[in-house]
């Protein structure tokens, strides 16, 4: 699984869903775009280290749309809290090659962004928790495959 974080100025912010991307089993590359102020200055060189310590791939690029002409996935996962559909887990499990992009600035995505991927909320949750609660929750799913029913 391929976890982007777009859009981030925040050292604080950028280090912390770093830390949860990294240290999850089912990612395999963590892609920073528009990185911008301190977080491009001070942020990035710290994800480096943690990237190389957790054996992931990193990659730090200008744009969103350069990581998907890059990456090329399968499917591409716009996750923010005011996506109009939920995400469909047996479509995501199904997918060979997924990407799931979440922003790291507050509303969310652009319209143009937003038009990269599908734009999609997780069930249950309907207020903004922050990107780094987002894909803790996200991954949580995911290990969980999807069965939130359950338990």
């Amino acid at each position: 699984m391929i976890v982007v974080l777009n859009n981030v100025t925040s050292v604080q912010r950028l280090l912390d869903f770093s830390r949860v991307a990294l240290t999850s089993g089912e990612v395999k590359y963590l892609v920073l775009t528009k990185v911008g102020g301190t977080a491009a200055q001070a942020g990035v060189p710290e994800v480096h280290k943690q990237a190389f310590r957790s054996s992931k791939g990193l990659l730090v690029l200008p744009e969103l749309r350069d990581a998907i002409e890059i990456l090329s996935p399968e499917a591409v996962y716009m996750i923010s809290s005011t996506g109009k559909n939920e995400l469909n887990g047996e479509e995501l499990l199904r997918a060979k090659r997924v990407m799931v992009v979440f922003s790291g600035v507050e509303p969310g995505f652009s319209k143009l962004e937003e038009s990269l991927g599908l734009h999609v909320k997780l069930p249950g949750v309907n207020d903004d928790i922050g990107p780094s609660s987002l894909l803790s929750v996200f991954l949580y799913c995911t290990l969980r495959r999807f069965d939130l029913k359950g338990g």
